[in-house]
């Protein structure tokens, strides 16, 4: 990957990230109209899609895939793979139940907290965003190395590895 590229595409990725990051920090004291948090959680879900879509597309862009070792780059991003395709449900689940909950009270105030289940997903969607972040970054950062857009010594010791 050229370089000029990778720097467009990783600067793409972390403005995404840190509008995720700003989101999940400031919605509910900034904005207290549920038509514009409908509207930023709307946003929020498509940026994490785009970002899911994005690391897809530099995934299978690699001389690995290329070369037919998509198992192999799956398995070596697999972690990465699973956290945000988990941390994308759990946050349009989340999404959807804090809207619900105030949209079916209007006019009066929500305590939102009293709800169980409700505490919890958002404890673990909350307790789950460091490590996506952290996952997504470093594997952002990863595929920018050149060993995955080479015939490198790293892919034939994995071609080696298979047979």
């Amino acid at each position: 990957m050229q370089a000029s590229s990778f720097r467009m595409i990783l600067s793409l990725q972390l403005l995404l990230l840190l509008y995720d990051i700003l989101n999940n920090a400031l919605i509910d004291l900034v904005v207290p109209e549920y038509d514009v948090q409908l509207v930023l959680f709307i946003l929020q879900d498509i940026g994490l899609m785009f970002q899911l879509i994005v690391v897809s597309l530099e995934f299978f862009n690699t001389y690995a895939s290329q070369a037919g070792f998509v198992g192999v780059m799956v398995k070596k991003f697999r972690t990465t793979i699973i956290i945000t395709v988990f941390y994308l449900a759990l946050s349009i689940g989340l999404h959807v139940w804090t809207l619900t909950l105030r949209w079916n009270r209007t006019g009066q105030f929500v305590y939102v907290w009293g709800i169980g289940g409700y505490y919890a997903l958002y404890i673990i969607q909350r307790g789950l965003s460091p490590f996506y972040y952290y996952y997504y970054k470093r594997t952002a950062l990863k595929l920018g190395d050149s060993k995955f857009y080479y015939n490198s010594e790293w892919l034939r010791s994995q071609w080696s590895g298979a047979r």
